[in-house]
C-alpha cells in the first residue's frame, strides 16, 4: 500500500502499511531462526546480545517501509534515526526488528516484530507480531485494541493482591540490582510475577488481560511505541509514576482499578 504524499494518512492506512512490512519481517526472523542465530555481538553489556538477524530484519523493515513512504521519518533499535530534521509528511516510524533478543537467542518462543506510526509525535497505529508463534496485536488511536480479530479489553481484576504482574530487568548489573529489591518488596503484595523477556509482548499480554498489569523501568521508544498503544486502546492507564509520560524512567500499564494501587506501592519502593 502507498499513499500520495500529499495526503494525510488516517491511523487505518498506517497500519495497513505497517502490516505490510510486519509480516514478511517475521517470516524472515522465523527463517534466520531456523537457519542458525548467526553472529552473536555486544550491545550495552556482555549480557545485552544483538544478533545479525536484528540488523537484516531491521534493514528489511526500512526498506518496505522507504518503498511506501519515501519521505517518512524512522526511528529503529539498531541502526537510530534514519532521516533528520522535522518529518516533511509528520509521520515517524518507530521499529523494533526483534523484541525478545535473548529468548530468540535461547529458542523460547516469546520474540517479536514490533512497528508503530507516530503523527505530529502521537502514536496512532501499531502492531506487535510475535514471529515465533504468529500471534499478532494491533491498534489504532481511537479505533481499539485486537488480537486477530477479538476485540482486547484488558483485566477484569480490581484487587493488587490477586494481580498477577509483568515487569523486565535492564541489562546493566546495577540496574538489575536495584530491580531486582523493587520485585522482592513488590511480590508479596501481588498475586505472582512475571518476567517473559520482551516488553512489546508484554504490553500486549496486559492488553489482552492475561497479564493483570506490566510494569518496567529503562525502556526505549522502540520497546513501548507500538505495544503501549495496543494497552492504552484496551483501556488500560499507561504512564509513569507521579504524572510523568511513559518512558525511560518508568512504564506502568494497568487497567484502572489496579493502576492507582500499583503506582502507590511502586512509588514508595523508588521504583
Amino acid at each position: 500500500m502507498s499513499l500520495n504524499p500529499s495526503e494525510r494518512p488516517t491511523p487505518a492506512d498506517l497500519l495497513a502499511i505497517a502490516l505490510e512490512v510486519v509480516r514478511p519481517a517475521a517470516e524472515q526472523v522465523r527463517r534466520l531462526r531456523a537457519e542458525a542465530v548467526g553472529e552473536v555481538s555486544a550491545k550495552s553489556t556482555d549480557t545485552d546480545v544483538v544478533t545479525a538477524a536484528d540488523r537484516e530484519v531491521e534493514r528489511q523493515l526500512v526498506a518496505g517501509l522507504r518503498q511506501r513512504r519515501p519521505h517518512d521519518l524512522l526511528l529503529g533499535e539498531e541502526y537510530g534515526a534514519a532521516g533528520g530534521g522535522p518529518s516533511p509528511t509528520g509521520v515517524r516510524w518507530v521499529i523494533d526488528p526483534i523484541d525478545g533478543t535473548v529468548n530468540y537467542l535461547y529458542g523460547i518462543p516469546f520474540y517479536a516484530v514490533s512497528v508503530a506510526a507516530e503523527v505530529d509525535g502521537q502514536v496512532v497505529a501499531g502492531v506487535v507480531l510475535n514471529a515465533a508463534t504468529g500471534q499478532e496485536w494491533t491498534a489504532t488511536l481511537g479505533g481499539g485494541a485486537w488480537r486477530q480479530g477479538r476485540r482486547l479489553r484488558g483485566s477484569s481484576e480490581t484487587r493488587l493482591s490477586h494481580a498477577l504482574v509483568g515487569t523486565g530487568f535492564a541489562y546493566h548489573p546495577e540496574r538489575r540490582a536495584q530491580q531486582a529489591r523493587v520485585v522482592a518488596e513488590l511480590i508479596p503484595q501481588v498475586r505472582d510475577i512475571r518476567r517473559l523477556g520482551a516488553a512489546a509482548l508484554d504490553l500486549c499480554l496486559a492488553a489482552e488481560g492475561v497479564l493483570d498489569a506490566y510494569f518496567e523501568r529503562w525502556l526505549q521508544p522502540w520497546d513501548l511505541a507500538a505495544g503501549a498503544l495496543i494497552a492504552r486502546e484496551a483501556g488500560l492507564t499507561v504512564a509513569g509514576l507521579s504524572g510523568a509520560p511513559p518512558g525511560e524512567e518508568m512504564v506502568l500499564a494497568a487497567p484502572p482499578a489496579l493502576f492507582g494501587p500499583l503506582h502507590d506501592r511502586l512509588a514508595a519502593l523508588r521504583a
